[in-house]
């Protein structure tokens, strides 16, 4: 197999058998990068070759001497360009921040450097990472890895693309409202949003109150998943909700397990949410296998009001997004999306006791979904309601759902289904469910117990098995 196809579990065995050199990894992906990401646009502020490659030489200098860094030794990463990596610019899409280099790495890629990882640049999110379409004033589209004319979702879109696209082994991504499990979904790997507080951030000017957006892994394959989930992921006492580590080398233990398992399929909730026609068919497929592998799948209705939780998601995301862009505003309302002035200027009327009313109406609806977590062991729904739209939209201002078209009033009202596990906290993994006629992906989401990352993904690793033919489709 070419170096560029293997797993990161698989290059990380290879360079520490010296199967291959870091620098020979290094090569390959150079190469496959040079040869894709002009038209994939995936990873953005590529750094310079010949400094990658003298990095790693001194990775294999390194190993000469019997000296690991970790896992990750010698494989070339990307972070999200949400994401501070020390010397590299964040930009987050927007021009006004073109220019911004930070002087220190963020805790996540402090952590994944730690364990050996060469940082080879950026992948490409929209302007703040709003909207799950990735494109942006600054560096331009990141088409879908299966079709050039339609989009890869968002916000990490191109780290979705570089994976599907063989341009990296691993990556980062994050999600607020799907903002990983989206773009996962729709070409064709694997994405979890980990239990809120599982991968802390740091630095952040809130450590208190900023609790729907998290970090979280992305792969091509679950136990690399896995793997890099344990690298994130572990207390840091500067993040004060951040969770307790799990016991080291968790990920390495971890076994196949779907058989038995009660599992809640959500679908469209009861005709609540609009789906584009094929949507539920392809989940349902993707269910059928694990039933075939010995799941009880059952259909089940929210015990709780869909509108009422929609209307309390925005009270919370106005307020979160509003605070994060406030200083850009002042800065310029001009150079600044109308998508991002939308959310800005919607909050400028919110009260605190709105607010407050707004977290007691978030806290009565994680009850809820602890009620239905208590009858199931984990819960279904798409992870988009529709299929990858046309590149040249901004945004789906209709959903053609097998009744009719349904108008969407806001521009991420499309995107309402990924909203459940963000506001109550819980880990989802976006699993592939195969593709339509046009030969587009589509992903489910399944949602874990509060703080089952590891039941999650034990079965994440047993569903994998068992879609082989889906993720052997290749872009």
């Amino acid at each position: 197999m070419a170096i560029h196809t293997l797993s990161a579990l698989q290059l990380s065995a290879g360079i520490h058998h010296r199967d291959f050199s870091c620098r020979e990894v290094m090569q390959a992906f150079l190469q496959r990068i040079a040869a894709i990401n002009p038209q994939a646009n995936a990873i953005v502020n590529l750094q310079d070759a010949d400094a990658l490659l003298k990095q790693a030489d001194l990775c294999d200098a390194e190993l000469a001497k019997g000296s690991s860094r970790g896992w990750l030794h010698g494989v070339p990463l990307a972070f999200k360009d949400l994401v501070d990596v020390a010397g590299i610019p964040t930009t987050g899409g927007s021009p006004l921040l073109k220019d911004n280099i930070p002087a220190h790495d963020a805790l996540l890629v402090q952590r994944m450097k730690a364990a050996g990882g060469i940082v080879i640049g950026k992948t490409n999110t929209p302007e703040w990472g709003l909207g799950s379409h990735t494109f942006n004033p600054v560096f331009g589209d990141t088409p879908n890895a299966y079709n050039p004319a339609f989009t890869a979702g968002g916000s990490s879109g191109g780290a979705a693309v570089a994976l599907a696209q063989r341009l990296l082994p691993v990556a980062d991504g994050s999600d607020f409202m799907g903002s990983l499990r989206n773009p996962a979904g729709w070409n064709n790997v694997f994405g979890m949003r980990p239990s809120q507080g599982r991968v802390p951030a740091f630095p952040v000017n809130d450590v208190w109150v900023s609790q729907l957006g998290t970090d979280g892994p992305m792969a091509r394959h679950v136990a690399d998943l896995a793997r890099l989930l344990e690298t994130m992921a572990g207390y840091d006492a500067r993040a004060p909700l951040s969770l307790a580590s799990l016991p080291a080398g968790w990920s390495s233990q971890l076994h196949p397990k779907v058989k038995g398992l009660r599992i809640g399929w959500l679908g469209n909730l009861n005709g609540y949410l609009p789906m584009e026609h094929g949507v539920l068919q392809a989940c349902e497929n993707g269910l059928q296998r694990l039933t075939d592998l010995g799941a009880h799948v059952e259909p089940v209705s929210p015990n709780f009001s869909p509108a009422a939780v929609w209307q309390t998601w925005l009270a919370w995301r106005r307020v979160l997004t509003a605070s994060r862009i406030a200083p850009m505003v002042a800065r310029g309302r001009e150079l600044i999306k109308p998508e991002a002035l939308w959310e800005f200027d919607q909050a400028a009327g919110m009260t605190a006791p709105d607010f407050l009313q707004a977290s007691t109406e978030r806290s009565a609806f994680y009850q809820h979904m602890l009620e239905l977590l208590g009858k199931f062991d984990m819960l279904v729904l798409p992870s988009a309601q529709l299929w990858p739209f046309a590149i040249d939209l901004r945004w789906p201002s209709t959903i053609q759902t097998p009744n009719g078209p349904v108008q969407m009033d806001t521009y991420h009202r499309w995107m309402e289904v990924t909203l459940y596990a963000s506001l109550a906290g819980l880990p989802a993994l976006n699993v592939p469910c195969g593709f339509n006629s046009q030969g587009l992906p589509m992903g489910m989401q399944l949602i874990g117990q509060a703080r089952g990352d590891v039941a999650l993904l034990e079965t994440g690793l047993a569903y994998e098995e068992a879609v082989g033919d889906w993720l052997a489709v290749l872009p």
